[in-house]
């Protein structure tokens, strides 16, 4: 027996060979530049690339915990459509999509509803997950812009929609085309009772979405890079056998047309949504830092500050000093 080749070089090579037991979902590659982004830093940074800037989708739950004064929310409950209407069947049932997305993404539909405040400005937002089946207007996409505009008039508050869409679902047929309208009636209650409609548009908004409820905004906003159309660039130069220009139906492009009041990074979207809000609304400049209101400690702390004794007897204040006039 050669313990040399036998034993010890495959050891060797198993030391050397074997792989570190290190979780898959501590890096990720950006799409952009190809750079290795540690989770908790690309986290940190509402999933832009810091190296590039590049925009990565995220879920409506984390969007909201960075969007809501003190990541606190309320979300609306949105009433739920007939399942599978159309019986609809391609390589799987429609209800087993469902309940796929549901298990991928954790959560109900593709759109979520909350209330909360931003910068003290009480609003509602909807915003759409484009992991769950591309973010198809479906139904439930319909009653849940509907719930959002409700609450928004009741409340008397701003609606904030943040899209994300491949277009209509597909598998609901004309029932989710019958979304374009019923949205657009949605809408039109906010315009009636003068409040605000605030549109953030994300990578991608296509199809029915921008043909609906996502271009009807009286502020068109857009994240950097996003792709905004109807029909994709790649079905257009097929159909006119044309060349398109760079960049073109991008965020950039639709600006520099006037499809769109702003670009903004999504790290200053809060910022810029709570100035708006607050315009709209009629409402005082936003208050960039919170300070204890003055309490009856006030005179001890000073006191204390000036090396003093805090029983010491103290200058009594304005206020006090013209009641005993009086």
């Amino acid at each position: 027996m050669n313990w040399i080749s036998n034993y010890v070089r495959p050891r060797i090579n198993s030391i050397f060979s074997r792989r570190r037991d290190t979780p898959e979902n501590l890096w990720q590659k950006c799409e952009s530049c190809g750079t290795m982004l540690f989770h908790r830093e690309l986290s940190d940074n509402l999933n832009v690339c810091t190296n590039c800037g590049h925009h990565m989708q995220i879920s409506p739950r984390k969007r909201f915990e960075a969007l809501f004064d003190g990541g606190v929310f309320t979300e609306i409950r949105v009433p739920l459509p007939v399942a599978d209407p159309l019986q609809f069947r391609d390589q799987k049932k429609y209800p087993e999509r469902l309940r796929n997305a549901q298990k991928t993404t954790g959560e109900k539909e593709a759109m979520l509803v909350a209330g909360g405040e931003i910068g003290r400005t009480p609003i509602i937002a909807a915003a759409q997950d484009f992991s769950f089946m591309g973010g198809s207007m479906g139904m439930y996409v319909g009653n849940a812009l509907i719930a959002a505009a409700d609450a928004a008039v009741k409340q008397k508050s701003p609606l904030v929609l943040f899209s994300a869409a491949g277009g209509a679902r597909m598998q609901e047929g004309i029932l989710s085309l019958m979304q374009m309208p019923r949205t657009t009636v949605a809408v039109q209650m906010l315009k009636e009772a003068g409040l605000p409609y605030i549109v953030v548009l994300t990578h991608p908004t296509t199809g029915g979405v921008t043909a609906s409820y996502a271009m009807l905004g009286d502020v068109q906003i857009a994240e950097p890079n996003a792709l905004i159309c109807f029909a994709g660039p790649r079905v257009i130069e097929q159909t006119i056998r044309e060349t398109l220009p760079d960049g073109f139906q991008r965020a950039e492009y639709l600006l520099d047309h006037g499809m769109l009041d702003r670009v903004t990074n999504r790290n200053d979207l809060r910022d810029e949504l709570i100035t708006i809000t607050r315009i709209l609304m009629g409402l005082p400049p936003p208050v960039r830092g919170d300070l204890p209101a003055p309490g009856d400690g006030e005179a001890e702390t000073a006191a204390a500050d000036a090396g003093q004794d805090s029983t010491a007897s103290a200058p009594a204040p304005a206020a006090a000093r013209k009641g005993k006039a009086k």
